[in-house]
């Protein structure tokens, strides 16, 4: 489960409270554009509806379509500009719904630039030469190139539903609501009135030092409406990635959780297209009011307006990002953001004020959620900080008293006063969260969202684990939980039992994480001492913890599944993470593991199916050392997942399994991995994860590198999809994995296909390795037979000079949640039981 569960715990509880609402009435006008004086349509040009506050633009062709909730004759007006053209008003009328636009050319005199209309080009463009002095001189005007400074900053951070009408209102299922609606905004959202339903706000302090790079914030004051039953930290700190900080001086900006191109990137003027609006005067000085947007209005590009200095430094005194309507991206309605950058005592601009506004919706033409960022900046020192302390610790920390700041505090350090709605919105929802219907429905909510029923100081779960299916196990059934932090933040306890029906044998797992911090055993950087003891099965190939997340979607499995372990594990380890993203795990597990199904250890004649060893005694002693410069995660109450981004990471796991502590064999394992992100502009991204590995020393088939197969119909990144359980042994091999996503760059672009949304994906991955002959048991009688099927054909295979090749080709973003794959196998094709082609699917949420 990712952050976007707690993205979607808001979404619910919108859900829940409007599901009976119907969708208002919209009228779409449609029309084109063009020159008065040749006819010829006119590209990007800018429709506004002055009275609702949002508008468009044309297409390449001069075309444009809006639709108008809620239209009313008394806000008709409708405002059509294009560089080097008179601005023209029109009215709209429901009798006209296409309407052909003609604008008068004109040129505009700015200063010494002449703007005149003509085809678009970098070439002796003198938007193009400006915005090239804006790159050049990014280095000298961002913060960064400062060697320290700190500030003061608030945030407050903001969730409503969208289109409240008098109707809506009148609804019977809020006939015990009606007190909501007394907190209605009618002047945050421009034409349409909203409902606050949650509210956040922070106070801190923020510090950056340039050499060595150091950043700290610290939070003095917190407030924020809670979600009985739901993980609020979680869903703050993920609320936060989704409004993650926007430095406009970067190349690339993660926002929504996609890297879009800068405006004022390096390479910036090959994507988007720029001209000149004005010069305007901004407290006695003048700035450039400089146009961009995309060359391909469905690239993943910002559009939007840039106010540039005229004294010679070319830095960035406001920005006005939107995004295109026609863009790629899920769940969203509408963007705009906001940044003004004002003079500080060191003449240097700094920024002041954000505001990042997004209507969220279920579809383009659906009402949803209105969410809002505003941020103040204020109080720049630039002396270097006085406590070298300050530095220390966690990036984000916050007051052990920031969450008990009393109302005249906040009075008081607010830099503006709450409307009226903003400052009911505590006392509105805490009302509304205390009754019973809503009680129940966040209890539903937290079932599906997060799979598990929360009774206070524990929860029952995961839901859908708790039916599974496989051949050997038969029908297998299922029945868990686990602590939170309400019965204590530093022990938290797990457990399950599971039966299965047809080979009639219990399982169970008990587990206990104690954390050595005041903070929660998951919450970075944990610093915890982990044991557990678990009876259970385990697919050849595949890691313990994948069955503990496994639920009967995965139950339905192609080919032959008939082989099985039977592992009884005890386990103790200490992880350490330290403040720079390095970390280690020191442990030591135990397994008396026994062959099932038609899996045997025999060292002879395997088709006897007989075992000559009942169990193998796995005793070992392993090290992982791991480093994630820059690391950021998706939190959970109990559990977290890494935040893909640029950075790489660095993984080293060393094993030594010895006869000295009651191992069976003796031999050491030693793996290298590193896995990391490429951003390649609006031609979306590749994830590149190489890995290699080798064993030292004599073991049995179970102990050798046996690849994680994929024998299910669902597509797994980091699994050999087209490849059998136990089909390929090795005890040294490196692999390299490369998924790239396109963002959708060429469907795009395909007239017919654009308005599905859809995402192109490309996925390689090889393998190649060996097994030395001192692990080949066809050169050592004291080794198991590799195992063969009832006919005598050979399952395992050792890999010879030839790599194992697969490949995909992949649609994303089907209906907005779903992935299919075409697999295509491309070595070893004769063994038994393989296809060329497969097709996989898997499940995904995403922006």
């Amino acid at each position: 489960m990712n952050f976007k569960t707690s993205i979607l715990a808001i979404i619910f509880l919108h859900i829940s409270f409007c599901s009976f609402s119907q969708v208002e009435k919209s009228i779409t006008f449609k029309g084109i554009v063009s020159d008065k004086e040749t006819n010829e349509p006119l590209l990007y040009a800018s429709i506004y509806l002055t009275e609702y506050g949002y508008g468009t633009s044309t297409d390449d062709k001069g075309e444009f379509s809006l639709t108008i909730k809620n239209f009313a004759s008394n806000k008709n007006k409708l405002s059509i500009s294009s560089v080097g053209y008179k601005t023209e008003l029109f009215f709209l009328s429901t009798s006209k719904k296409e309407i052909d636009i003609k604008l008068v050319p004109q040129t505009q005199n700015l200063e010494e630039v002449v703007v005149t209309k003509q085809k678009y080009r970098n070439k002796n463009n003198p938007a193009v030469d400006l915005i090239r002095k804006v790159i050049e001189n990014k280095a000298y005007n961002r913060t960064e190139a400062l060697e320290y400074y700190e500030n003061e900053k608030y945030e407050k951070v903001q969730f409503a539903k969208n289109d409240i009408t008098p109707d809506f209102q009148k609804k019977k299922v809020f006939k015990h609501f009606q007190f909501m609606f007394e907190n209605i905004d009618s002047l945050k959202n421009k034409g349409t009135k909203i409902l606050p339903m949650y509210l956040k706000e922070d106070i801190s302090n923020y510090y950056y030092q340039r050499t060595p790079r150091k950043v700290k914030e610290v939070v003095t004051a917190h407030k924020a409406v809670t979600f009985p039953g739901f993980d609020n930290k979680g869903i703050q700190d993920n609320i936060k990635y989704l409004y993650q900080d926007i430095d406009i001086y970067d190349n690339n900006i993660l926002f929504l959780s996609n890297h879009f191109l800068s405006p004022i990137a390096d390479l910036a003027t090959t994507f988007y297209m720029y001209d000149i609006v004005d010069t305007i005067q901004i407290e006695n000085s003048n700035y450039i009011k400089l146009f961009f947007g995309p060359r391909n209005k469905q690239d993943i590009l910002f559009q939007g307006y840039l106010y540039i200095t005229l004294d010679g430094s070319y830095a960035v005194k406001k920005i006005e990002l939107s995004l295109n309507k026609d863009i790629n991206l899920n769940w969203i309605n509408d963007v705009k953001v906001i940044q003004e950058f004002d003079k500080a005592k060191n003449n240097s601009l700094m920024l002041s004020s954000e505001q990042i506004s997004i209507n969220f919706g279920l579809s383009k033409k659906n009402s949803g959620l209105f969410g809002q960022k505003i941020v103040r900046y204020s109080n720049y020192k630039f002396d270097p900080a006085r406590d070298e302390n300050i530095f220390k610790g966690q990036s984000l920390q916050m007051n052990d008293s920031a969450n008990a700041r009393s109302n005249e505090y906040w009075e008081v350090h607010r830099p503006e006063r709450l409307s009226r709605s903003e400052a009911g919105t505590y006392t509105a929802m805490d009302s509304l969260l205390n009754l019973q219907v809503i009680k129940r429905a966040i209890n539903i909510a937290g079932v599906v969202l997060f799979g598990y029923r929360d009774f206070g100081k524990f929860e029952i779960g995961p839901i859908n684990t708790f039916y599974m299916y496989n051949p050997i196990e038969g029908v297998r059934l299922r029945f868990g939980g686990r602590t939170t932090d309400k019965l204590s933040k530093k022990i938290n306890l797990e457990s399950y039992i599971a039966y299965g029906f047809t080979d009639k044998l219990p399982k169970y797992y008990v587990g206990a994480n104690w954390s050595f911090t005041k903070r929660n055993f998951m919450e970075f950087p944990v610093k915890s001492l982990k044991m557990s003891l678990q009876n259970e099965t385990q697919l050849p190939g595949q890691q313990m913890q994948f069955l503990m997340e496994d639920n009967f979607l995965l139950s339905i499995k192609r080919g032959v599944n008939d082989k099985i372990f039977y592992n009884k594990t005890f386990k103790i380890e200490h992880l350490n993470e330290f403040q720079n993203h390095f970390s280690y795990t020191l442990g030591y597990k135990y397994t008396n593991q026994a062959p099932g199904g038609n899996l045997y250890f025999n060292y002879t004649d395997y088709l006897s199916h007989q075992n000559d060893v009942s169990n193998l005694n796995i005793s070992e002693f392993y090290l992982n050392l791991r480093y994630a410069p820059h690391e950021s995660f998706y939190q959970g109450k109990t559990y977290r997942v890494p935040i893909t981004s640029k950075y790489p990471i660095f993984e080293l796991r060393f094993t030594s399994g010895n006869t000295l502590w009651k191992n069976d064999y003796n031999y050491q394992n030693l793996r290298f991995s590193i896995r990391k992100r490429f951003y390649v502009s609006v031609f979306g991204y590749s994830d590149v994860v190489w890995e290699a590995g080798k064993i030292f020393g004599k073991v049995p088939y179970p102990l050798l590198n046996l690849p994680q197969a994929n024998q299910t119909y669902s597509y797994q990144i980091e699994s050999y999809n087209m490849m059998n359980f136990l089909e390929f042994a090795t005890d040294q091999y490196t692999s390299l994995l490369i998924d790239h996503n396109f963002n959708g760059f060429f469907f795009n672009k395909i007239p017919l296909m654009r308005h599905l949304n859809l995402r192109e994906i490309v996925t390689f991955k090889a393998l190649y390795g060996n097994v030395t002959s001192q692990n080949n048991p066809d050169e050592q009688s004291d080794l198991f037979r590799l195992p063969i099927a009832t006919d005598g054909t050979p399952i395992t295979y050792t890999l010879g000079k030839t790599p194992y090749i697969e490949g995909s080709i992949g649609v994303g973003n089907i209906f907005k949640f779903f992935r299919v794959d075409l697999v295509r196998r491309f070595t070893y094709l004769n063994n038994p039981n393989v296809s060329k082609y497969g097709i996989r699917m898997r499940f995904r949420f995403d922006f």
